[in-house]
């Protein structure tokens, strides 16, 4: 009896959970943004990264909800022929690294253990908001790393290594502690397809700049910088959303085909087996964009409500004053109305124990509420039981 009770408490926990998933509304957009690389010639990797900042600031994000993370500090680097200042054209016509720039992790801070807990949630105490990823179970998250790579590693700061197992480890934590709706991650680096092997959760959809045993190449140098300032798939991810404003429709399949290899010298990669929706009905700004505020009813407008907007717009004309007697006539009707709620309501006090408890379960918005008071039923279900056998 005790088996078949958990047996049925666990099968309705999956159901419900399933279908909780399958029923939560995309309420928010993040972005954490990572720059692994340090030292000058590494340059590009920071312009990278700066870059897809301003797109998704252009696009709609706001700071707060953008986590920065820079391995190094290009801008006041002394060998900067423009002190303060980041460029990813040679014509210097876009700096990068303007007033409204927030750097939520820089330098040292740039560490694999940092990034992770950024993830996963896992912060000290002493960690400000500003610095923690503050998503939930509504949230759509963009991820997007640069940096030196390998087969299925990623380089931070010449130091340490992001390995594929650990990506998928924080990303598998992230599902199970409800942070996230969709993931998108994407990844410029050497080898970047081989860094979403290990991936097994669902909502994620991952895309990199090149296949197992290629590279990954700068777009073009500046002669005055010395250096490159930008690698070619962010450059031509940049050219594409550049076409684009906060409300346009652009899918991800276009994003992902906008891809030419004879561009970029190597071969993109995108990983779709794990995310249900079809790229060509899911609009680019599900990611790189804002989430327009919306609120969700049950059911549509009455067609009273434009009768009393009407009516206000109206309220200035002449009209005919109504009679005392019609007044008393209405005033009367809506008197009998009311008593014959109120008999209705006493005639029976299970009758209006019913209609108090449908009133709250109309009232509940999130289903994970029905969930846990059901389990919580349950339980009690399975002490009771117990303790008569």
């Amino acid at each position: 009896m005790k088996i078949l009770i958990l047996a049925v408490m666990l099968l309705c926990y999956s159901f419900a959970s399933s279908y909780g998933d399958t029923t939560t509304i995309h309420t928010n957009n993040w972005a954490v943004l990572v720059c692994t690389s340090r030292f000058w010639f590494n340059y590009r990797h920071m312009a990278n990264t700066l870059s897809l900042y301003r797109t998704v600031k252009r696009l709609g994000i706001p700071d707060e909800r953008i986590i920065l993370m820079l391995a190094d500090d290009m801008a006041c680097n002394a060998r900067n022929e423009y002190p303060a200042q980041v460029f990813n054209n040679e014509n210097h016509q876009i700096n990068l690294y303007g007033d409204n720039v927030e750097v939520d992790y820089r330098g040292y801070e740039v560490t694999v253990e940092n990034f992770l807990r950024v993830l996963t949630g896992r912060h000290e105490n002493a960690v400000p908001r500003s610095k923690r990823l503050l998503s939930d179970e509504g949230s759509h998250i963009l991820l997007y790393m640069t940096g030196h790579g390998g087969d299925e590693f990623l380089k931070f700061q010449d130091a340490e290594e992001l390995q594929s197992h650990d990506l998928a480890d924080a990303v598998k934590q992230m599902k199970e502690k409800r942070r996230f709706k969709e993931l998108l991650i994407m990844v410029d680096t050497c080898q970047a397809a081989t860094l979403f092997n290990q991936l097994q959760s669902p909502g994620v959809l991952a895309i990199g700049s090149s296949l197992k045993g290629e590279n990954s190449y700068s777009h073009h140098l500046d002669s005055d910088i010395g250096v490159s300032v930008v690698d070619r798939f962010t450059y031509y991810t940049l050219a594409f959303f550049e076409r684009l404003n906060i409300y346009d429709n652009a899918s991800l399949y276009s994003l992902f085909k906008s891809y030419d290899p004879r561009q970029l010298m190597s071969t993109a990669y995108y990983r779709t087996d794990l995310y249900q929706p079809h790229l060509s009905e899911v609009p680019v700004t599900n990611f790189f964009g804002s989430v327009m505020e919306t609120i969700h009813t049950d059911s549509p407008y009455k067609a009273f409500s434009s009768r009393i907007s009407n009516s206000k717009m109206n309220s200035d004309m002449p009209r005919n004053e109504p009679s005392a007697s019609s007044l008393r006539e209405d005033l009367q009707n809506a008197n009998n109305q009311n008593d014959e709620l109120k008999t209705e309501k006493q005639k029976c006090p299970y009758t209006q124990m019913r209609a108090d408890f449908h009133e709250k379960l109309v009232k509940l918005e999130n289903v994970d509420t029905m969930v846990n008071l059901s389990i919580a039923v349950m339980v009690l279900v399975v002490i009771v039981s117990s303790t008569l056998l």
